[in-house]
């Protein structure tokens, strides 16, 4: 794990440092993004009792759903700021004990306007949960190893979408207690776990290697060591400005162009997130919220295999580009699929888990990428440039799929993420790779053509 031709001082068993890493901060991370995934299936699935409750249709759902990611959006940068001064354990932990409170609260919303204020509060809270994340593992993980860690953690995505969806279906069709609507009660139980997380994070998690209790002193000066000589060994000669250098990250064109395909990106995974139980209940009108839960989780089962297999081939070959390229062509092949078999349940089901696999399992090589185009200082706010223009997809796919479905037909919408994803893989197209022989794993230094 040593960077370079570099061995570990005497008394420091480097790869049992990083097991110990592994047990103790992919847990935190990774409960910490399921829950916000199952949070956020949460209103698709309360949207199939909901809307008749609330009187509202498609169009106004979508915006809903949408509104979420104004505010999360313009507050994923300062988040990410104010995270990297007063440290991972506060911020992150604030972050889950909001959410869950907000969601709690959406369970007894009374009208419309309630829900888009509650979807704003929610946007406000959870902002800065995904680049706070990505940027607290860098503290930990050597860049060759990032792609496998983060996919440690974003394997919680399809996990937490396959307990919510399985868990909100059984809700929806079993809960009604004191008189409670079934989808307040969606709401309630699922903002729960967030809060009692959050207080779990406080008192767990350490904010740098030289604060883990569950390492020792030389333990943790060998780690901090080894992840700058790895940042200094890829920035080079390269010297930060000493104003603000982290500001550099938004000039960087760099990041510019992978924000775009960051952008294109969330227009394919937020159509998915916010729409899958309707399309599902498309295939067969005689499914029951249960029924949807379960056959919505398939596709979910699906990607957490696939997107395992990837990030490891990722690591092994160093080949991020094709790994990223390859994911986004299987979902735009599932996604055809499912337009066109959108009222066949088998080869529907097929093309939703095609889809997801490619939407899911793009995520950790993708990001593994981003982190070795920036330097250390650049790392806060040029992970959260990226992740907050991946977000500003999630509020424009949504409400061009609702504008573009047919009445009856969600299905139909998905040509907005399939022409979307279609213009992400033509700009990773347009990225081109330097790899030699003193990179055997890593391998790549990214240019933008041009």
């Amino acid at each position: 794990m040593a960077t370079g031709d570099t061995a570990p001082p005497s008394g420091v068993d480097g790869p049992g440092v990083i097991r110990k890493v592994k047990r103790s901060i992919l847990p935190i991370a990774f409960l910490l993004y399921m829950f916000s995934y199952m949070d956020r299936s949460t209103i698709s699935y309360a949207e199939l009792t909901m809307s008749k409750d609330l009187g509202i249709g498609l169009a106004t759902y979508a915006a809903a759903a949408s509104v979420f990611f104004i505010v999360y959006v313009l507050l994923e940068v300062p988040s990410n700021i104010v995270m990297a001064k007063v440290g991972a354990r506060a911020w992150l932990s604030r972050i889950a004990i909001t959410w869950g409170v907000v969601t709690l609260l959406t369970g007894f919303i009374a009208n419309t306007t309630h829900l888009y204020i509650a979807r704003v509060a929610l946007g406000i809270a959870e902002a800065g949960l995904f680049p706070g994340l990505v940027l607290y593992l860098t503290y930990w993980f050597l860049s060759q190893d990032r792609s496998r860690a983060l996919a440690g953690m974003v394997f919680a995505q399809p996990v937490g979408l396959i307990v919510g969806s399985v868990s909100a279906g059984l809700i929806l069709d079993h809960v009604d207690w004191f008189g409670l609507a079934s989808w307040r009660w969606l709401f309630v139980l699922q903002g729960l776990p967030p809060i009692l997380l959050g207080m779990w994070t406080f008192f767990r998690m350490a904010d740098r290697p030289a604060k883990a209790r569950w390492l020792t002193s030389v333990e943790s000066t060998w780690l901090d060591g080894e992840i700058n000589a790895d940042y200094q060994s890829r920035d080079g000669a390269e010297a930060e400005a000493p104003s603000h250098p982290e500001l550099r990250a938004v000039r960087n064109p760099r990041v510019l162009h992978l924000a775009v395909v960051s952008f294109l990106g969330g227009v394919g995974t937020y159509g998915m997130t916010f729409f899958l139980p309707q399309i599902v209940a498309q295939l067969d009108p005689e499914y029951s919220p249960t029924n949807i839960g379960f056959i919505g989780a398939l596709p979910y089962v699906c990607a957490a295999l696939a997107m395992l297999f990837v990030a490891r081939f990722s690591d092994r070959t160093g080949q991020r580009k094709a790994a990223v390229m390859g994911c986004l062509i299987t979902a735009v092949v599932g996604l055809v699929l499912t337009m066109v078999y959108r009222n066949v349940p088998v080869p529907g089901l097929i093309g939703l888990c095609l889809f997801a696999i490619g939407i899911v399992s793009y995520l950790p090589p993708f990001f593994a990428l981003a982190t070795e185009v920036l330097s250390r200082a650049q790392s806060a706010v040029g992970l959260a440039v990226i992740n907050s223009v991946a977000s500003l997809g999630g509020f424009v796919g949504p409400l061009l799929i609702a504008k573009v479905a047919k009445e009856g037909n969600t299905a139909f919408g998905l040509v907005v993420p399939a022409v979307s994803l279609a213009v992400a893989i033509v700009l990773m197209g347009c990225l081109r790779w330097r790899s030699g022989p003193e990179m055997p794993e890593r391998g790549l230094e990214p240019t933008v053509v041009g």
